[in-house]
């Protein structure tokens, strides 16, 4: 009589998961240092910036600090800013420099702790690996308020992942709530398309994009500011719930400033606080979140005009920012039929899910626990999270780093285990 065998699954020294420049920059370690290893993407390599990004999108940091390992931007303008279809371009170029072993259209949807690793249940099957790299990013659900659920069905409402341009929605004003990265150019663009553009403002904080003859980035980087651990910061680890500076690199990069948004009719509010049907009230700080976006901004001035004098470094002198316009006292509510809007954006951020990881590796709150992405589950890493090491591991400007320094964590541990 035959005995029935059950063919196990694949086994991989390590599985990365998310193919985004991330998660391919630790693969590129990995295939220089001759380890099995997969890719496994839910959809298609860099599906976010192809899919979730709006048309108008362009980094907001100059190209210069795209590296990614073996491979750093060599175009004409590095002190540019790469719109969607350059960025695409480059981590694509990226990704045919060393060909990396990615499985696409494989969502993720169980990880669990086994004997020799780890076990993965995946819409393509299961896999084993003894060591497990996380590198789907910090941004996985789009927050969409509870509140939301009180508006009129015939109201248009969007995340700003789903937004791509003013032709996408219906004749009428807008109503773009969040003043984060997202909200503030998505706000732009649509007030630069001529569409009436109301904005629910938060407490982000701003930044010049440039300052005394160079880009802020420069002088920043030149400070040290990239390099920063988050273990020196004086916020510690809760720096990583910070909200980025809102600026633009558009055009060649310029400041984001909502005053003078203001003054060419734009209709600012404080944040969004009640929704009742077509009635919507706002919070009476308008002007306290404008003024605390300033003063961030001058706290910034203040450190590179301190850095300049102690470097004796010779920079052009450039006032300080005038406001070109400020609030009513009052913020009265606004009746959506009456106002002409038509719809909203929710700029409003993300939540992690990491629901599909059954581990110990997360607080109460649901985020990663790790130091420099290593968790305290031994052989279970994140990758791409913002604010992993520095201020740069979210973005190009320190994903090599972070990749390395994995790597070198991977390889040693893997070591005793794969010994002859």
């Amino acid at each position: 009589m035959d005995s029935l065998h059950t063919a196990a699954p694949p086994h991989y020294d390590i599985i990365i998961i998310g193919a985004g420049q991330a998660g391919l920059s630790l693969s590129w370690h990995m295939a220089q240092a001759g380890i099995r290893h997969l890719v496994l993407e839910r959809a298609e390599t860099f599906h976010a910036w192809k899919h979730e990004r709006w048309d108008s999108f362009c980094l907001v940091t100059p190209n210069w600090q795209c590296v990614l390992p073996g491979y750093a931007y060599a175009g004409a303008d590095p002190h540019g800013f790469m719109v969607k279809s350059d960025i695409i371009d480059f981590v694509e170029g990226f990704a045919a420099s060393f060909n990396p072993p990615v499985r696409e259209n494989t969502a993720v949807t169980s990880l669990t702790q086994h004997a020799a690793g780890f076990h993965l249940q995946t819409t393509q099957g299961e896999f084993t690996a003894a060591q497990i790299c996380i590198a789907t990013g910090g941004y996985h659900k789009p927050i969409t308020p509870r509140m939301a659920e009180r508006l009129p069905a015939h109201l248009t409402q969007l995340h700003a992942n789903q937004y791509r341009n003013p032709a996408q929605l219906p004749p009428g004003a807008v109503l773009v709530v969040g003043t984060g990265q997202s909200g503030c150019q998505i706000a732009e663009d649509l007030h630069l398309a001529g569409r009436e553009v109301h904005l629910a403002t938060g407490s982000a904080p701003r930044v010049s994009r440039f300052y005394r003859g160079r880009d802020i980035v420069d002088w920043l980087q030149d400070m040290g500011h990239y390099d920063l651990p988050v273990t020196d910061h004086p916020m510690q680890e809760g720096v990583r719930g910070k909200a980025n500076h809102y600026v633009t690199g558009r055009d060649g990069g310029r400041d984001i400033d909502l005053r003078k948004f203001a003054a060419e009719g734009m209709r600012l509010h404080g944040h969004l606080a009640a929704i009742a049907g077509e009635d919507i009230a706002f919070a009476p700080d308008l002007a306290a979140n404008l003024d605390n976006a300033d003063r961030v901004n001058d706290r910034i001035k203040d450190g590179i005009d301190a850095y300049i004098a102690a470097q004796n470094i010779p920079a052009p002198a450039e006032p300080r920012y005038t406001p070109l316009w400020h609030p009513a006292p009052a913020d009265p509510p606004l009746n959506l039929a009456e106002a002409g809007i038509t719809s909203l954006i929710w700029c409003v951020g993300y939540q992690p899910d990491y629901a599909w990881v059954h581990a110990p590796a997360f607080t109460g709150s649901g985020r990663p626990i790790h130091l420099r992405g290593v968790s305290p589950v031994p052989g279970l890493y994140f990758l791409g999270l913002p604010w992993l090491h520095t201020w740069g591991s979210g973005r190009f400007a320190a994903i090599a780093r972070d990749a390395a320094y994995l790597s070198e964590h991977i390889i040693k541990a893997r070591a005793p285990v794969f010994a002859k």
